[in-house]
């Protein structure tokens, strides 16, 4: 059986790397607009999307991709 070398194995990471750097940025961005929605003028324009679940979903899919990335 062909073990696998270093190389191979960081080669193999990157795009899980690639993904934690994605939700850590959608996370930010949500977190951000999130800040924005409770700081409005107008109280009566809500908003329909929910920013708390999107950061909470993005940081959860940041850990386990990183944990991936770290046992891998």
């Amino acid at each position: 059986m062909a073990t696998i070398g270093e190389a191979e194995r960081a080669a193999m990471q990157v795009p899980l790397w690639i993904g934690v750097g994605t939700f850590v940025a959608v996370a930010a961005g949500s977190g951000l607009a999130d800040w924005r929605r409770t700081k409005r003028r107008n109280l009566d324009r809500v908003g329909w999307m929910p920013w708390t679940l999107i950061q909470v979903m993005a940081m959860l899919g940041a850990v386990v991709t990183a944990a991936l990335a770290i046992k891998g």
